[in-house]
């Protein structure tokens, strides 16, 4: 009877939405590990609720427009007034103004080969989402940004795939970028792939080829075009590479190398060296030339085995983050400290911060962001959310993943949760997207 006491708490004006997603599992099941099938009867708590006082539909619309996306979910399979403004919702997403909680995506050993598993911070508990194949297992996850994830299959083909809405869409072929070419047997298939560099030529299986081309991905949305933009830092000189969705072969940017990171903002990508530096690129026009705003920050940290990263922050500051590690006697790498900074872009300078107050920072293979706790009450202020970041993760496959919680007030380290996930593919950070691409706009 529970989710028809949430009904008629509702229709009283008197809703806590804090005591919602308790009331949203329970009239769904009791249990810690929740699944998001497509193929579930999603009204199949209808007769609790059936003869409770129903709210207008405008009103549940106003109520789960606040909701997180898992009890977003939950809500829409209560029943048949439910499920009309959960569809509202999902057709009109500019209504849906919650924004949502990061969670940690890995592949567990008691879960199928096309299911992923999502660590809500938000609720502390998991749920299991089955995903097209190629299966999940199989796939390199170079990438997660905007609740998309990049992701390299065993032929070393990129996708994007939302693991909420479970949309996957090819990126353009491996062998549109430049350093690529295919070897072809007899019948014109493509068996191996040769590796073009300054110094070299080296010949990789189609499955190997992604260990030694992608080092990160990320995803952007580019409202000039209504499109979304995918930038690529390959290896082994961390060039650039950018397509957009429906594009159909990758595009080399002029000249830079030596990345780490990548922010877009009102048309300019701003891609950040390893010595701090920072180069522009206008993404707008015909031509892509590199503007150099920052040649190299003055006592900037280099050489940090944690890697660095540029985040935005809410006041739209920009901060370098170096992530320092040790090794440990079992020669694993774990992270030790965090330093933050302000960039100064005008005197090209770096300026120590002493903490974060109420922010924190993610990190990982995904894209870095800064969130406020007053936003977001769930996290812990003053704190870094991290999780492996190995340049070469996917040739150390059964090395310890470095995940956990970093104080900057005082370093101390905790665990997310008790090991849950396998160690490859790496976990990583994806915050969830109800959005689906309308693939039609691009063709």
């Amino acid at each position: 009877m529970e989710a028809c006491s949430v009904a008629r708490m509702m229709s009283l004006g008197h809703l806590d939405l804090r005591i919602l997603p308790k009331l949203l599992a329970l009239s769904l099941g009791g249990s810690s590990h929740r699944r998001f099938r497509k193929d579930q009867p999603l009204m199949q708590t209808e007769t609790v609720v059936e003869n409770s006082p129903e709210l207008p539909v405008d009103v549940l619309v106003d109520i789960f427009a606040l909701l997180e996306i898992p009890d977003f979910i939950r809500a829409g399979s209560v029943c048949s007034s439910w499920r009309l403004a959960y569809t509202i919702l999902q057709s009109q997403l500019e209504l849906y103004k919650r924004p949502q909680t990061p969670c940690l995506l890995y592949i567990s050993e008691s879960v199928g080969d096309n299911v992923a598993c999502l660590y809500s911070l938000a609720e502390k508990r998991v749920y299991n989402v089955t995903l097209p194949d190629p299966p999940i297992r199989s796939r390199h996850l170079i990438g997660s940004s905007h609740g998309w994830l990049v992701t390299a299959d065993d032929k070393s083909e990129l996708h994007l795939l939302n693991p909420i809405t479970g949309q996957q869409i090819a990126l353009p072929p491996v062998i549109t970028i430049e350093h690529v070419e295919p070897i072809l047997d007899n019948a014109g298939s493509i068996i191996e792939y040769k590796l073009w560099d300054d110094l070299d030529v080296t010949i990789h299986a189609l499955d190997k080829l992604r260990d030694s081309l992608y080092f990160k991905a990320f995803l952007f949305p580019d409202l000039s075009t209504g499109s979304y933009i995918v930038v690529l830092i390959l290896l082994p000189y961390r060039q650039l590479l950018f397509a957009r969705v429906g594009d159909c072969k990758w595009t080399l940017l002029p000249q830079g190398s030596d990345y780490e990171q990548c922010i877009y903002m009102d048309g300019l990508l701003y891609a950040f060296t390893r010595t701090g530096g920072v180069d522009a690129f206008d993404l707008t026009g015909p031509t892509f030339a590199r503007n150099i705003i920052v040649d190299e920050m003055a006592d900037y940290i280099s050489g940090t085995d944690g890697g660095m990263y540029a985040v935005h922050t809410p006041r739209g500051d920009l901060l370098q983050v170096c992530r320092e590690s040790d090794v440990t006697e079992e020669f694993l790498i774990e992270t030790n400290k965090i330093l933050v900074y302000k960039a100064d872009m005008a005197a090209k300078k770096l300026v120590k911060m002493n903490g974060l107050r109420d922010h924190v920072l993610f990190l990982g293979r995904g894209q870095s962001q800064c969130l406020s706790t007053e936003e977001y009450p769930q996290l812990k202020a003053n704190c870094v959310y991290f999780t492996d970041d190995e340049t070469y993760i996917s040739k150390y496959k059964k090395n310890h993943r470095d995940i956990g919680i970093l104080n900057l007030e005082n370093d101390d380290r905790e665990e997310i949760a008790s090991k849950l996930w396998c160690n490859w593919p790496n976990p990583i950070w994806v915050t969830p997207n109800i959005t689906r691409m309308n693939m039609e706009l691009y063709k």
